[in-house]
């Protein structure tokens, strides 16, 4: 059985993102996975090889403005570079975002990712969960408590440092990071019987 590589490229600006990130990370590993956590503003011509290497990449960015960020934008340029050559055709790919308001227009931040991906000719992990917290029984402790279906959208006070990220969207994260690494296992097998 081969040990699928899942890569986060991610961009924090105020440390929340980060966060999800390290429990993106946390879940995936959990599988048995090789992870990699790849900050797209500093990132090196080693981590660029590394993404090209990895079975799956999970994007993650702030939404600011109903957008990633502009430090993400610039590497989704970059990306262009991998684009040419198909170099990042049928890996897998996922994503995750976090704003100040429950809503934020994240939604949009995640079709950025999806289309990115699309664009790179990769295939979509959605996060696989039922949205939790919508009915009078619910909890805002449920995971997908904010009711995301393409992603992990996760809500951080503004008044508040990468502390104050919402347990449950950390544990979000981590069933997203779970559920790439699975995938990608299942993927390599299935190449692997052709």
């Amino acid at each position: 059985m081969t040990t699928p590589v899942v890569s986060i490229a991610f961009h924090s600006g105020f440390g929340h993102t980060a966060v999800l990130a390290e429990a993106v990370r946390a879940g995936a590993a959990e599988t048995g996975a090789t992870v990699h956590l790849i900050e797209v503003d500093k990132i090196t011509e080693e981590q660029w090889a590394l993404l090209d290497a990895s079975d799956a990449i999970v994007f993650g960015s702030p939404t600011y403005m109903g957008t990633a960020s502009g430090a993400f934008h610039t590497f989704a340029e970059a990306t262009s570079k991998r684009w040419f050559t198909h170099a990042w055709r049928d890996k897998l790919a996922a994503g995750f975002t976090n704003s100040g308001s429950k809503s934020g227009d994240k939604l949009h931040t995640l079709q950025f990712f999806g289309i990115l991906a699309g664009q790179h000719g990769m295939h979509w992990v959605s996060l696989g969960l039922h949205p939790g917290w919508n009915t009078s029984e619910a909890s805002e402790n449920d995971l997908n408590r904010l009711g995301f279906f393409l992603g992990a959208g996760a809500q951080s006070n503004n008044d508040q440092g990468p502390e104050g990220v919402h347990k449950a969207d950390t544990e979000t994260a981590a069933h997203l990071g779970r559920r790439v690494a699975e995938q990608a296992r299942v993927f390599a097998a299935g190449r692997a019987a052709l």
